[in-house]
This record gives C-alpha cells, sequence and structure tokens, in this order.
C-alpha cells in the first residue's frame, strides 16, 4: 500500500510539473497570437472532454476531463484545413508574425528556467562543494580508466580536450557525454604536466561515462547518517569526522565505500573526530539495495557531501541563471549531436518514468528548492527540444517559415502532407524508444546491459 500512494504522490507531482510547464508554453502562443489578431479557438487546461469552462473574445477557455498539460488551437494553424482567407486564420498572416507565434512557446519555456533559477539563487541554493572547486584528485577508484592510467592522489587536471584548467562540473560533464570515447587531458603532478588519454567507462543504467577519480575533500566529515542504518545504531552522528576505519586513514568515501566491497559483512572499527575528542565504534555492515547501483552492496548508511549555500541579490542571481541555463543549452545540443552520432547511449535520455521518478523524488526532498530546480531542468529542456527543426514541433513550423522565405511562395499542400506525416511516425517512435528505454533502467531484468 505504501508503495502504491508513492507511485500515485509522483503521477501526481509529474502531472502538476509537467502541466504546467506545457500551459506556460501554450500561454506564449496564445499570447502571441491574440497580438497579431489570429483568431484564437481554444485554450484548454487538460485534454479530452470538456468539463467547464466560458467564452470570450471568440474563444473557448475551458477545463477538460484530463488535467495534464494543456493545449492551444488558433484557426487554421493546421496547413490540412480549409482555408477561407478570413484575415483572422493563423496562414492569412505573415509569415514574420507566424514566425513569432510559434517561437513564443519554447521562449516562455527557456524564461520560465530563467526566473526559477534566477529565484533560487537569491533564496537558498545547496550543491556540492567541490562541484566549482579546481579539479585536484583525492581518490582513484581501482579498476577504473583513472586507476589504469596512472592518475594519483593530488594530481591536478590542468586541461581536458580544449577546456583548460577546468572544474569538477565541466569534468564529470565532459565525462559523462562521452563514454567509450577517448578525451586528451593534462595532469600536473609535481610542477609537471604530462599528456594523457583516458576513456570513460560507461556505467549505470543511463550509461553515463566515469572517470573513476575523485575530488579531493578537506575532511570526511558525515553530513548523513540514516536513522536505522549501522551507523546510526552504533552512536555515529553527522558532523563526525572519520579518522580511520581498521587502523586505516580514510582520505575519501569513496575509500570507505572500496573498503566495504572486500570486508562485506565483517565489523569494522571506526574512529571518529567530534568535537575535537577521539571516539571508537563498531559497526556491522548491512547488505542494503539502496545503493547507486542495481545491486545490492554492504553499506553502513553514512555519506560525506559538503555543500555550499548560494543566496544572491537579484542582478547576480540573474546573470549567474542565464549563464547556467545557457550552459545547459548547449549540454543538450551537444548530447543531441552524439546521439545523431551514435557516440552515446539513447539510455542517457529520460522519458516519463525517468522525468516523474526525478520529479517525485525531488518533490520528497525538503524544502522548495529541489522541486524548483529540476522544473528549471525540465522547463529548459521542453523548450530546446521544441525548437529543433522537426515538422509538428514549433521548430519545425519555423523551418518551413524560413524555407517559404526563401522561395517567395508556399509550399505546396501534398509536400506538407508527406512531411507533417513523416514527422508523426519519427516523433512516435522515437516515443516508443525512449519509453522502452525507461523501462529497461527501471526494471533491469527486462533485458541484459551491456
Amino acid at each position: 500500500m505504501p508503495q502504491l500512494l508513492s507511485i500515485l504522490h509522483t503521477i501526481f507531482d509529474m502531472g502538476v510539473v509537467l502541466g504546467f510547464m506545457i500551459l506556460i508554453h501554450e500561454f506564449g502562443h496564445f499570447a502571441a497570437a491574440k497580438y497579431f489578431g489570429v483568431r484564437v479557438e481554444q485554450f484548454a487546461i487538460g485534454f479530452g472532454k470538456r468539463l467547464i469552462g466560458f467564452r470570450r473574445g471568440g474563444t473557448d477557455y475551458r477545463i477538460n476531463a484530463l488535467p495534464l498539460g494543456g493545449y492551444v488551437k488558433m484557426s487554421g494553424e493546421n496547413p490540412m484545413d480549409d482555408r477561407t482567407g478570413d484575415p483572422g486564420e493563423f496562414l492569412s498572416h505573415p509569415r514574420w508574425q507566424r514566425f513569432i507565434i510559434a517561437l513564443a512557446g519554447p521562449t516562455m519555456n527557456i524564461m520560465l528556467a530563467v526566473v526559477l533559477l534566477t529565484g533560487v539563487y537569491m533564496v537558498h541554493f545547496e550543491y556540492p562543494a567541490d562541484l566549482d572547486q579546481p579539479a585536484v584528485v583525492g581518490w582513484v577508484n581501482a579498476d577504473t580508466p583513472a586507476e589504469k592510467a596512472g592518475i594519483q592522489r593530488g594530481d591536478r587536471i590542468v586541461r581536458v580536450e580544449d577546456v583548460q584548467n577546468p572544474d569538477w562540473e565541466q569534468l564529470e560533464v565532459k565525462a559523462a557525454l562521452s563514454p567509450n570515447q577517448p578525451l586528451q587531458f593534462g595532469i600536473e603532478r609535481d610542477g609537471k604536466v604530462m599528456d594523457k588519454t583516458l576513456t570513460p567507462l560507461p556505467l549505470g543504467p543511463n550509461q553515463y561515462g566515469s572517470m573513476g577519480w575523485m575530488p579531493q575533500e578537506p575532511c570526511v566529515c558525515l553530513t548523513t547518517v540514516e536513522p536505522g542504518m549501522p551507523a546510526a545504531k552504533a552512536g555515529m552522528k553527522v558532523g563526525d569526522q572519520i579518522l580511520t576505519v581498521d587502523g586505516q586513514p580514510i582520505p575519501h568515501v569513496a575509500a570507505l565505500i572500496q573498503m566495504l566491497n572486500h570486508t562485506k559483512d565483517q565489523p569494522l572499527a571506526i574512529t571518529v573526530l567530534r568535537n575535537g575528542q577521539k571516539q571508537d565504534f563498531t559497526v556491522k555492515p548491512v547488505l542494503d539495495s539502496r545503493g547507486p547501483g542495481p545491486e545490492p552492496v554492504y553499506r553502513i548508511g553514512v555519506a560525506s557531501l559538503p555543500m555550499k549555500v548560494v543566496k544572491l541579490n537579484f542582478s547576480d542571481a540573474l546573470n549567474r541563471s542565464l549563464s547556467e541555463n545557457k550552459k545547459s543549452s548547449f549540454l543538450i545540443l551537444e548530447l543531441l549531436q552524439k546521439m545523431v552520432q551514435r557516440k552515446v547511449s539513447m539510455r542517457q535520455v529520460d522519458g516519463p518514468i525517468g522525468i516523474g521518478s526525478a520529479v517525485g523524488a525531488a518533490a520528497r526532498e525538503e524544502g522548495w528548492t529541489p522541486l524548483l530546480l529540476i522544473t528549471a531542468a525540465i522547463s529548459l529542456n521542453l523548450g530546446i527540444m521544441n525548437l529543433l527543426p522537426i515538422p509538428i514541433l514549433d521548430g519545425g513550423v519555423i523551418l518551413l517559415l524560413f524555407i517559404e522565405s526563401l522561395m517567395q511562395k508556399e509550399i505546396s499542400l501534398p509536400i506538407k502532407e508527406r512531411i507533417y506525416q513523416a514527422a508523426f511516425v519519427f516523433l512516435v517512435l522515437f516515443a516508443v524508444m525512449v519509453i522502452y528505454n525507461d523501462l529497461v533502467k527501471t526494471l533491469p531484468g527486462l533485458t541484459r546491459m551491456p
């Protein structure tokens, strides 16, 4: 029963978030159409049968039976509709006006992403403290590309491809989008820079590339101690600094994870520093399925993730939001390019199941920040994806308008019909593929991962 309630709560959260973003998108089309005098026949919240509504100014404002998203129906917007020459029809308006109407929807989604991030940066935004730090290696996991290339603790990554002095965020993104693709690095050690070639290893259900190195941390200070897990039962607390485990120094929480892979359920003698005093604990790990991978792993229920908090004035928050959204937009385009080139797996794309899981997880976290962040990310993705030059999408409408401007005439109706039919089939196949990948990632037993 609790699992069913969790699933229903996730579906509700996803419906609200996606519905809000789609309404914002459609309002952009609606406002632009009204401004230019295009007759809007319907502005609907939801789909399916009309429940309630009212008519004003020739528009039926309505709430439909399925309150997930919405749509705007403009008179004569479908090329296959019969044209009467009425000046209120979409196709009766100049191309530049139709261009703005088509562009208005994605623009509203991108603007929403900018507004949400600006608000978050002005109020309270937490992020991993090492994310924007110089890329100094604090730990190297065994049997990973980094270890095989001879990377050591204390090495500084001063170059990745054409990016000089990258921070950890830039490194992680570069690796994630380059699974099984060689990358050129400059590694500084003892004042000398070595050229290294490393190939990220695809890991996890999304097949993101990973090098196996970790950022340098000033200490392994616990930021999470899970109730009911061995560490909590032994008396360990948030703020404890782990010094040694079975007499071995722990420079990074990844070293503890690696140790657990070998010791399994054997009791561990853990020494921590608390309020300047050393304390000793005996902790017996348990096999737990809530680890990062699909298989159960031995855990004691602790995490060390130092966080930074950003609280900026409006001007700085807006500038940072614009910068982050610009960077994210280019990353989306880079991912799409590499998918077309078959350099990354389709599994890196989340469909409705993956998006719903992310929204549900964000909604269950404390505070509004996680939900606002995931909403901003989805809204930006929705805006960028709608600008792709695929007929049916807004970007396809813009592309056809651009071609017609070059030709100085309308594309013939039979050709438009074929274009829209082909685009519809493509989008249906793409949707089926994305949903299948979602099922594969959610239900690993459906098929074996490579």
